[in-house]
Protein backbone atom coordinates (compact mmCIF):
# COMPACT_ATOMS: atom_id res chain seq x y z
CA UNK A 1 0.00 0.00 0.00
CA UNK A 2 2.78 2.68 -0.99
CA UNK A 3 4.80 2.10 2.12
CA UNK A 4 7.38 2.81 0.56
CA UNK A 5 6.68 6.31 -0.39
CA UNK A 6 6.98 7.73 3.14
CA UNK A 7 5.73 12.04 3.65
CA UNK A 8 8.16 13.97 4.84
CA UNK A 9 5.30 16.53 4.95
CA UNK A 10 2.98 15.49 7.34
CA UNK A 11 3.71 13.06 10.61
CA UNK A 12 3.48 9.36 10.72
CA UNK A 13 1.91 7.30 13.23
CA UNK A 14 1.89 3.39 14.12
CA UNK A 15 -1.74 3.58 14.74
CA UNK A 16 -4.09 0.44 13.66
CA UNK A 17 -7.36 1.94 13.58
CA UNK A 18 -8.17 -1.77 12.69
CA UNK A 19 -6.73 -3.38 16.24
CA UNK A 20 -9.44 -4.68 18.43
CA UNK A 21 -8.26 -2.44 20.80
CA UNK A 22 -9.13 1.02 18.78
CA UNK A 23 -12.26 -0.49 17.49
CA UNK A 24 -13.38 -1.29 21.19
CA UNK A 25 -12.66 2.47 22.36
CA UNK A 26 -11.66 4.61 19.89
CA UNK A 27 -12.13 8.13 21.23
CA UNK A 28 -9.00 8.27 23.04
CA UNK A 29 -6.84 7.52 19.63
CA UNK A 30 -9.88 9.56 17.72
CA UNK A 31 -8.35 12.75 20.10
CA UNK A 32 -5.14 11.49 18.98
CA UNK A 33 -5.63 11.40 15.02
CA UNK A 34 -6.70 14.99 15.33
CA UNK A 35 -4.04 16.42 17.68
CA UNK A 36 -1.31 15.02 15.17
CA UNK A 37 -2.33 17.19 12.52
CA UNK A 38 -4.58 17.71 9.65
CA UNK A 39 -3.65 15.08 7.68
CA UNK A 40 -1.74 12.16 8.72
CA UNK A 41 0.49 9.04 7.62
CA UNK A 42 -0.66 6.16 8.95
CA UNK A 43 2.75 3.62 8.93
CA UNK A 44 1.07 0.10 9.00
CA UNK A 45 -0.77 0.70 6.08
CA UNK A 46 0.62 3.29 4.06
CA UNK A 47 -2.19 5.33 3.76
CA UNK A 48 -3.46 9.32 4.49
CA UNK A 49 -5.75 10.13 7.12
CA UNK A 50 -7.66 12.63 8.09
CA UNK A 51 -9.39 12.81 11.30
CA UNK A 52 -10.69 16.33 11.97
CA UNK A 53 -13.86 17.98 10.75
CA UNK A 54 -12.83 20.88 8.26
CA UNK A 55 -10.67 18.70 6.41
CA UNK A 56 -13.30 14.90 6.59
CA UNK A 57 -16.22 17.13 5.05
CA UNK A 58 -14.09 19.25 2.49
CA UNK A 59 -13.05 15.82 1.56
CA UNK A 60 -16.40 14.14 1.62
CA UNK A 61 -17.69 17.20 -0.45
CA UNK A 62 -14.42 16.97 -3.26
CA UNK A 63 -15.47 14.12 -4.93
CA UNK A 64 -13.84 15.04 -8.00
CA UNK A 65 -10.61 15.24 -6.30
CA UNK A 66 -11.93 12.37 -3.16
CA UNK A 67 -13.03 9.87 -5.14
CA UNK A 68 -15.47 7.10 -4.17
CA UNK A 69 -15.18 4.97 -7.71
CA UNK A 70 -11.73 2.94 -6.65
CA UNK A 71 -13.66 1.58 -3.38
CA UNK A 72 -14.81 3.22 0.35
CA UNK A 73 -12.46 0.99 1.86
CA UNK A 74 -8.37 -0.21 1.73
CA UNK A 75 -8.83 -1.86 -1.15
CA UNK A 76 -7.82 -0.08 -4.86
CA UNK A 77 -10.97 -1.47 -6.98
CA UNK A 78 -8.63 -0.33 -10.09
CA UNK A 79 -5.60 -2.55 -9.48
CA UNK A 80 -7.34 -5.17 -7.45
CA UNK A 81 -10.55 -7.07 -8.28
CA UNK A 82 -13.16 -6.29 -6.11
CA UNK A 83 -14.12 -9.51 -3.85
CA UNK A 84 -17.89 -8.18 -4.32
CA UNK A 85 -20.10 -6.29 -6.65
CA UNK A 86 -19.30 -2.60 -6.21
CA UNK A 87 -22.03 -0.62 -4.54
CA UNK A 88 -23.48 1.49 -7.50
CA UNK A 89 -24.78 3.82 -4.81
CA UNK A 90 -21.45 3.93 -2.68
CA UNK A 91 -18.43 3.36 -4.85
CA UNK A 92 -19.57 5.15 -8.14
CA UNK A 93 -19.14 8.64 -9.25
CA UNK A 94 -21.00 11.44 -11.07
CA UNK A 95 -22.32 10.68 -13.84
CA UNK A 96 -23.15 7.25 -12.73
CA UNK A 97 -23.67 8.09 -9.27
CA UNK A 98 -26.35 10.78 -10.12
CA UNK A 99 -28.14 8.44 -12.06
CA UNK A 100 -28.43 5.59 -9.55
CA UNK A 101 -29.39 8.73 -6.82
CA UNK A 102 -31.73 10.02 -8.57
CA UNK A 103 -34.04 6.46 -9.23
CA UNK A 104 -33.39 6.25 -5.29
CA UNK A 105 -34.37 9.80 -4.58
CA UNK A 106 -37.61 9.24 -6.39
CA UNK A 107 -38.32 5.80 -4.67
CA UNK A 108 -37.58 6.37 -1.16
CA UNK A 109 -39.34 10.10 -1.31
CA UNK A 110 -40.88 12.38 1.51
CA UNK A 111 -44.38 11.08 -0.03
CA UNK A 112 -43.35 7.80 0.12
CA UNK A 113 -42.16 7.35 3.63
CA UNK A 114 -45.32 9.16 4.84
CA UNK A 115 -47.00 6.81 3.90
CA UNK A 116 -45.63 4.05 5.84
CA UNK A 117 -45.62 6.49 8.92
CA UNK A 118 -48.89 5.36 9.97
CA UNK A 119 -48.18 1.52 10.04
CA UNK A 120 -44.56 1.55 11.46
CA UNK A 121 -45.72 3.56 14.28
CA UNK A 122 -48.04 1.15 15.36
CA UNK A 123 -45.39 -1.86 15.00
CA UNK A 124 -43.61 0.33 17.12
CA UNK A 125 -46.02 1.04 19.62
CA UNK A 126 -46.78 -2.79 19.94
CA UNK A 127 -43.14 -3.35 20.05
CA UNK A 128 -42.24 -0.96 22.54
CA UNK A 129 -45.44 -2.59 24.97
CA UNK A 130 -44.11 -6.34 24.40
CA UNK A 131 -41.07 -5.37 25.91
CA UNK A 132 -42.28 -2.82 28.83
CA UNK A 133 -44.41 -6.69 29.32
CA UNK A 134 -40.98 -7.94 29.81
CA UNK A 135 -38.90 -5.17 31.73
CA UNK A 136 -35.96 -6.54 31.41
CA UNK A 137 -34.32 -7.30 27.92
CA UNK A 138 -31.13 -7.15 25.68
CA UNK A 139 -32.15 -3.74 23.47
CA UNK A 140 -29.28 -4.86 21.12
CA UNK A 141 -31.16 -8.47 20.30
CA UNK A 142 -34.92 -7.50 21.21
CA UNK A 143 -35.26 -4.67 19.89
CA UNK A 144 -32.74 -2.89 17.42
CA UNK A 145 -32.51 -5.55 15.59
CA UNK A 146 -36.36 -6.79 15.78
CA UNK A 147 -38.05 -3.48 14.40
CA UNK A 148 -35.47 -2.91 11.75
CA UNK A 149 -36.15 -6.40 10.45
CA UNK A 150 -39.67 -6.05 11.03
CA UNK A 151 -40.30 -2.83 8.28
CA UNK A 152 -37.12 -2.17 6.42
CA UNK A 153 -37.59 -5.69 4.29
CA UNK A 154 -40.96 -5.52 4.13
CA UNK A 155 -41.12 -1.76 2.13
CA UNK A 156 -38.81 -3.25 0.12
CA UNK A 157 -41.15 -6.51 -0.79
CA UNK A 158 -38.76 -8.97 0.55
CA UNK A 159 -39.59 -12.01 2.01
CA UNK A 160 -40.41 -12.49 5.54
CA UNK A 161 -38.85 -15.97 6.15
CA UNK A 162 -35.26 -15.88 6.52
CA UNK A 163 -35.03 -11.53 6.94
CA UNK A 164 -32.44 -12.65 10.02
CA UNK A 165 -29.82 -13.61 7.16
CA UNK A 166 -29.36 -9.97 6.19
CA UNK A 167 -27.46 -9.11 9.23
CA UNK A 168 -24.69 -11.56 9.07
CA UNK A 169 -24.76 -10.50 5.07
CA UNK A 170 -24.48 -6.68 6.10
CA UNK A 171 -22.13 -6.89 8.36
CA UNK A 172 -19.75 -8.76 6.64
CA UNK A 173 -19.74 -6.14 3.84
CA UNK A 174 -18.56 -3.68 6.25
CA UNK A 175 -15.65 -5.39 7.91
CA UNK A 176 -14.74 -6.04 3.95
CA UNK A 177 -14.14 -2.09 3.69
CA UNK A 178 -11.06 -3.17 6.39
CA UNK A 179 -7.65 -4.79 6.07
CA UNK A 180 -8.30 -8.95 6.05
CA UNK A 181 -7.82 -8.90 9.46
CA UNK A 182 -9.54 -11.14 11.59
CA UNK A 183 -12.35 -9.77 12.30
CA UNK A 184 -13.72 -9.65 8.60
CA UNK A 185 -12.33 -13.37 8.10
CA UNK A 186 -14.89 -14.31 10.87
CA UNK A 187 -17.01 -12.01 9.54
CA UNK A 188 -17.23 -14.27 5.81
CA UNK A 189 -17.37 -17.55 7.88
CA UNK A 190 -20.62 -16.17 9.69
CA UNK A 191 -22.23 -14.69 6.29
CA UNK A 192 -21.37 -18.04 4.28
CA UNK A 193 -24.51 -19.87 4.80
CA UNK A 194 -26.48 -16.84 4.07
CA UNK A 195 -25.09 -15.64 0.70
CA UNK A 196 -27.03 -17.69 -1.63
CA UNK A 197 -30.53 -16.40 0.54
CA UNK A 198 -29.34 -13.01 -0.34
CA UNK A 199 -28.86 -13.28 -3.40
CA UNK A 200 -32.16 -14.89 -4.19
CA UNK A 201 -34.15 -12.76 -2.14
CA UNK A 202 -33.05 -9.72 -4.05
CA UNK A 203 -33.63 -11.33 -7.65
CA UNK A 204 -37.66 -9.99 -9.25
CA UNK A 205 -39.00 -13.25 -8.80
CA UNK A 206 -39.06 -13.15 -5.28
CA UNK A 207 -39.51 -9.40 -5.15
CA UNK A 208 -43.06 -8.54 -4.18
CA UNK A 209 -44.89 -6.83 -6.56
CA UNK A 210 -45.58 -3.58 -4.32
CA UNK A 211 -42.65 -1.84 -3.03
CA UNK A 212 -39.55 -0.49 -3.02
CA UNK A 213 -37.45 -3.28 -4.44
CA UNK A 214 -40.64 -3.81 -7.82
CA UNK A 215 -39.93 0.06 -8.06
CA UNK A 216 -35.86 -0.70 -9.27
CA UNK A 217 -37.09 -3.20 -11.15
CA UNK A 218 -39.80 -0.83 -12.68
CA UNK A 219 -36.50 1.32 -13.48
CA UNK A 220 -34.98 -1.15 -14.90
CA UNK A 221 -37.60 -1.58 -17.18
CA UNK A 222 -37.46 1.86 -18.19
CA UNK A 223 -34.36 1.83 -19.15
CA UNK A 224 -33.00 3.72 -16.14
CA UNK A 225 -30.90 0.83 -15.06
CA UNK A 226 -29.73 -2.36 -16.36
CA UNK A 227 -31.42 -5.49 -14.70
CA UNK A 228 -28.42 -6.53 -13.34
CA UNK A 229 -27.62 -2.85 -11.70
CA UNK A 230 -31.37 -3.25 -10.16
CA UNK A 231 -30.58 -6.60 -8.29
CA UNK A 232 -27.73 -4.90 -6.98
CA UNK A 233 -29.55 -1.54 -6.25
CA UNK A 234 -32.05 -3.82 -4.25
CA UNK A 235 -29.32 -5.72 -3.03
CA UNK A 236 -27.22 -2.15 -1.47
CA UNK A 237 -30.65 -1.04 0.15
CA UNK A 238 -31.02 -4.12 2.26
CA UNK A 239 -27.23 -3.87 3.25
CA UNK A 240 -26.87 -0.26 3.90
CA UNK A 241 -30.46 -0.36 5.18
CA UNK A 242 -30.01 -2.66 8.31
CA UNK A 243 -26.67 -2.53 10.11
CA UNK A 244 -26.44 1.41 10.24
CA UNK A 245 -30.47 1.63 11.71
CA UNK A 246 -29.57 -1.28 13.73
CA UNK A 247 -26.53 0.24 15.07
CA UNK A 248 -28.04 3.89 15.37
CA UNK A 249 -31.27 2.59 17.12
CA UNK A 250 -29.53 0.74 20.28
CA UNK A 251 -26.93 4.14 19.88
CA UNK A 252 -29.94 5.86 21.21
CA UNK A 253 -31.30 3.12 23.98
CA UNK A 254 -27.65 3.97 25.19
CA UNK A 255 -27.40 7.27 24.93
CA UNK A 256 -30.96 8.14 26.87
CA UNK A 257 -29.70 5.64 29.17
CA UNK A 258 -26.50 7.18 29.95
CA UNK A 259 -27.90 10.77 30.17
CA UNK A 260 -31.59 10.55 31.92
CA UNK A 261 -31.27 14.44 32.10
CA UNK A 262 -31.61 14.38 28.19
CA UNK A 263 -34.28 11.76 28.44
CA UNK A 264 -36.40 13.99 30.45
CA UNK A 265 -35.94 16.69 28.43
CA UNK A 266 -37.12 14.72 25.11
CA UNK A 267 -40.42 13.38 27.08
CA UNK A 268 -41.04 17.07 28.14
CA UNK A 269 -40.60 18.17 24.97
CA UNK A 270 -41.95 15.64 22.22
CA UNK A 271 -40.49 17.93 19.04
CA UNK A 272 -37.07 17.28 20.01
CA UNK A 273 -37.68 13.98 18.67
CA UNK A 274 -36.93 14.07 14.83
CA UNK A 275 -32.98 16.29 15.98
CA UNK A 276 -32.38 13.75 18.62
CA UNK A 277 -31.57 11.15 16.42
CA UNK A 278 -29.10 13.48 14.67
CA UNK A 279 -27.63 14.12 17.59
CA UNK A 280 -27.00 10.22 18.44
CA UNK A 281 -25.34 9.68 15.15
CA UNK A 282 -23.29 12.89 15.87
CA UNK A 283 -22.28 11.29 18.94
CA UNK A 284 -22.41 7.36 18.63
CA UNK A 285 -21.26 7.74 14.86
CA UNK A 286 -22.45 4.54 13.86
CA UNK A 287 -20.50 4.42 10.84
CA UNK A 288 -16.65 4.80 11.97
CA UNK A 289 -14.62 5.66 8.69
CA UNK A 290 -15.01 5.45 4.92
CA UNK A 291 -11.96 5.71 2.23
CA UNK A 292 -11.49 7.81 -0.87
CA UNK A 293 -8.56 7.84 -3.48
CA UNK A 294 -7.06 10.82 -4.84
CA UNK A 295 -7.96 11.57 -8.41
CA UNK A 296 -4.67 14.13 -9.20
CA UNK A 297 -2.62 15.95 -6.64
CA UNK A 298 -3.81 17.90 -4.25
CA UNK A 299 -2.44 19.70 -1.14
CA UNK A 300 -4.69 19.51 2.08
CA UNK A 301 -3.42 21.99 4.99
CA UNK A 302 -0.17 22.30 3.21
CA UNK A 303 0.25 18.41 3.13
CA UNK A 304 0.98 17.14 -0.48
CA UNK A 305 -1.11 14.16 -1.23
CA UNK A 306 -0.15 12.37 -4.13
CA UNK A 307 -2.94 10.89 -7.08
CA UNK A 308 -3.99 7.55 -6.64
CA UNK A 309 -3.57 7.73 -2.94
CA UNK A 310 -5.84 6.09 -0.28
CA UNK A 311 -7.13 8.45 1.96
CA UNK A 312 -9.36 7.20 5.43
CA UNK A 313 -11.63 9.39 6.78
CA UNK A 314 -12.30 9.11 10.32
CA UNK A 315 -16.38 10.27 10.26
CA UNK A 316 -16.59 9.42 14.03
CA UNK A 317 -13.42 11.66 15.31
CA UNK A 318 -14.71 14.43 12.95
CA UNK A 319 -18.04 14.25 14.45
CA UNK A 320 -16.42 14.52 18.19
CA UNK A 321 -13.68 17.75 17.27
CA UNK A 322 -13.73 20.47 19.42
CA UNK A 323 -12.57 22.52 16.70
CA UNK A 324 -16.30 22.43 15.23
CA UNK A 325 -18.65 21.67 18.49
CA UNK A 326 -18.79 22.62 21.85
CA UNK A 327 -18.03 20.28 24.33
CA UNK A 328 -18.44 17.38 21.23
CA UNK A 329 -18.22 14.15 23.92
CA UNK A 330 -21.38 15.80 25.31
CA UNK A 331 -24.86 14.03 24.41
CA UNK A 332 -26.50 17.26 24.07
CA UNK A 333 -30.55 17.62 22.49
CA UNK A 334 -30.39 21.42 22.45
CA UNK A 335 -27.20 21.27 19.85
CA UNK A 336 -27.45 22.04 16.10
CA UNK A 337 -26.02 19.28 15.00
CA UNK A 338 -26.05 20.97 11.33
CA UNK A 339 -22.86 19.88 9.49
CA UNK A 340 -21.86 16.19 11.10
CA UNK A 341 -21.02 13.44 9.06
CA UNK A 342 -22.74 10.74 10.61
CA UNK A 343 -24.80 10.32 7.48
CA UNK A 344 -21.91 11.30 5.10
CA UNK A 345 -21.30 15.05 3.08
CA UNK A 346 -22.16 15.90 0.01
CA UNK A 347 -23.55 13.98 -3.02
CA UNK A 348 -22.89 10.53 -1.66
CA UNK A 349 -24.83 11.78 1.90
CA UNK A 350 -26.47 8.67 2.93
CA UNK A 351 -29.76 8.14 0.35
CA UNK A 352 -31.71 6.27 2.26
CA UNK A 353 -30.97 8.33 6.01
CA UNK A 354 -34.69 9.05 6.16
CA UNK A 355 -35.84 5.90 6.16
CA UNK A 356 -33.69 5.53 9.33
CA UNK A 357 -34.75 8.44 10.77
CA UNK A 358 -38.51 7.31 10.73
CA UNK A 359 -37.96 4.08 12.51
CA UNK A 360 -35.48 6.36 15.10
CA UNK A 361 -38.55 8.56 15.47
CA UNK A 362 -41.66 7.06 15.60
CA UNK A 363 -39.66 4.01 18.09
CA UNK A 364 -38.41 6.95 20.33
CA UNK A 365 -42.36 8.55 20.23
CA UNK A 366 -43.37 5.32 21.44
CA UNK A 367 -40.45 4.52 24.07
CA UNK A 368 -41.01 8.43 25.36
CA UNK A 369 -44.60 8.08 25.32
CA UNK A 370 -44.20 4.73 27.48
CA UNK A 371 -41.17 4.94 29.56
CA UNK A 372 -39.82 7.04 32.75
CA UNK A 373 -36.29 6.10 32.56
CA UNK A 374 -33.80 3.53 30.55
CA UNK A 375 -31.72 1.68 33.42
CA UNK A 376 -28.71 -0.18 32.46
CA UNK A 377 -28.68 -3.31 34.29
CA UNK A 378 -24.97 -4.54 33.06
CA UNK A 379 -22.48 -3.19 30.94
CA UNK A 380 -23.13 -3.33 27.63
CA UNK A 381 -20.19 -5.37 25.11
CA UNK A 382 -19.42 -4.07 21.76
CA UNK A 383 -19.08 -6.12 18.62
CA UNK A 384 -15.70 -5.30 16.56
CA UNK A 385 -16.37 -4.67 13.10
CA UNK A 386 -13.83 -2.95 10.66
CA UNK A 387 -15.88 0.21 9.88
CA UNK A 388 -18.84 0.38 12.40
CA UNK A 389 -19.34 0.54 16.09
CA UNK A 390 -21.73 -1.74 17.34
CA UNK A 391 -22.98 -3.02 20.19
CA UNK A 392 -23.14 -6.94 20.96
CA UNK A 393 -25.36 -6.71 23.90
CA UNK A 394 -27.18 -3.84 25.81
CA UNK A 395 -28.92 -5.40 28.98
CA UNK A 396 -31.92 -2.64 30.00
CA UNK A 397 -35.00 -2.13 32.32
CA UNK A 398 -37.77 0.10 31.45
CA UNK A 399 -38.97 1.92 33.68
CA UNK A 400 -43.06 3.75 33.71
CA UNK A 401 -43.68 4.34 36.95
Amino acid sequence: MNSERVPSDCPALATDPFAPEFLADPHPHHQELREAGPVIWLERYGIYAMARHEQVSAALEDWRTFSSAAGVGLDDFRRNKPWRPPSILLEVDPPLHTRTRGVMSKILSSAALQALRDDWQAKANALIEELIARETFDAVADLGAVFPLQVFPGAVGVMAEGRQNLLPFANMVFNSFGPRNEIFLESIRAAEPVVGWIMAASQRDNIAPAGFGAQVYAAADRGELSADEAATLVRSMLTAGLDTTVIGITSAVYAFAEHPDQWQALRAEPALIRRAFDEVVRWASPVQTFFRTTTHEVTVAGVHIPADAKVLLFLGAANRDPRRWEHPETFDLQRRTLGHVGFGFGVHSCVGQMVAKLEAEVLLRALSQRVQRIELVSPPRRHLNNTLRAFASLPVRLHVH
